[in-house]
């Protein structure tokens, strides 16, 4: 069974690593420049660097059907720049699951495939897709909802170790980002982690830095840059997040549950 992913960032690629381990072929779409910030741990990077490695499943960047078939058929995840996921008509995959975690619809629809799979706020169940998977920490985190919409997007980050929103770094202003520090560093309180053009940008609590983008994104003005761990288990930063897995199983149940025969 094939199964597109749109989008490669850290909760894409749980899911991806989820299906992956119950023996589906994977194929994943994202945006030319990806600027996921936990980038140990997102196949996103193949389209950097051509191959990404999380955990023990290996991606390879494709450029077109052909080469995502070879990919394939080498038991990898094949992983294009294709920001409109136009690859999905020439493939023509038995599911799809947008996990761009965009918080509204950006053009997939209910008739895209036979099973179509959402991921967090911005979609009802049933009439935008076929199931939503919920993506709030908390009691309902993974669950597959067939009618209805998930938790709407509050806009404060998951607690972590008593931390929401102290534990994202942002851009200061719009410019060029610049990192001093790599992920799996040790950081403290007010410590500079990056410059954009010259200015400062300082994580609000210690920790371990979980992700940072690299050197040259374009950022605008508070935009999401980075993300300090205050839990400090450095090895989390090289391994899907409790999240990313959760989703992922809630994934592969609606899937399972869709799926004929």
């Amino acid at each position: 069974m094939l199964i597109v992913i749109k989008g490669a960032g850290d909760i894409a690629s749980g899911i991806a690593l989820r299906l992956k381990h119950a023996k589906f072929d994977v194929v994943m779409t994202d945006i030319e420049r990806p600027t996921a910030i936990r980038r140990t741990v997102c196949f996103s990077q193949a389209i950097v660097n051509g191959t990404a490695q999380v955990e023990d499943v290996k991606a390879e960047k494709a450029n077109n059907a052909e080469e995502i078939k070879k990919i394939l058929s080498m038991g990898n995840i094949a992983v294009i720049a294709d920001e409109k996921a136009k690859i999905i008509k020439a493939l023509k995959p038995e599911a799809i699951v947008d996990a761009i975690l965009a918080k509204e619809n950006l053009g997939t629809k209910i008739d895209d495939a036979p099973i179509v799979i959402g991921v967090g706020p911005g979609f009802t169940a049933g009439v935008d897709w076929h199931a939503v998977i919920e993506t709030k920490r908390g009691h309902y985190l993974g669950r597959v909802i067939k009618n209805g919409s998930a938790a709407a997007n509050t806009g404060v980050p998951g607690n972590i170790g008593g931390y929401t929103t102290e534990r994202i770094i942002r851009a200061v202003k719009d410019g060029a980002f610049d990192p001093v520090c790599e992920i799996g560093d040790t950081v403290k309180e007010g410590q500079t982690v990056a410059y954009i053009d010259g200015e400062a940008v300082k994580c609000s609590i210690g920790g371990v830095l979980r992700g940072i983008l690299p050197k040259g994104t374009p950022v605008y003005k508070g935009m999401k840059s980075g993300d300090v761990d205050p839990r400090c288990v450095k090895e989390h930063c090289y391994t899907v997040s409790d999240k990313a897995l959760a989703v992922g199983g809630g994934v592969l149940e609606a899937i399972l549950s869709f799926r004929e025969g």
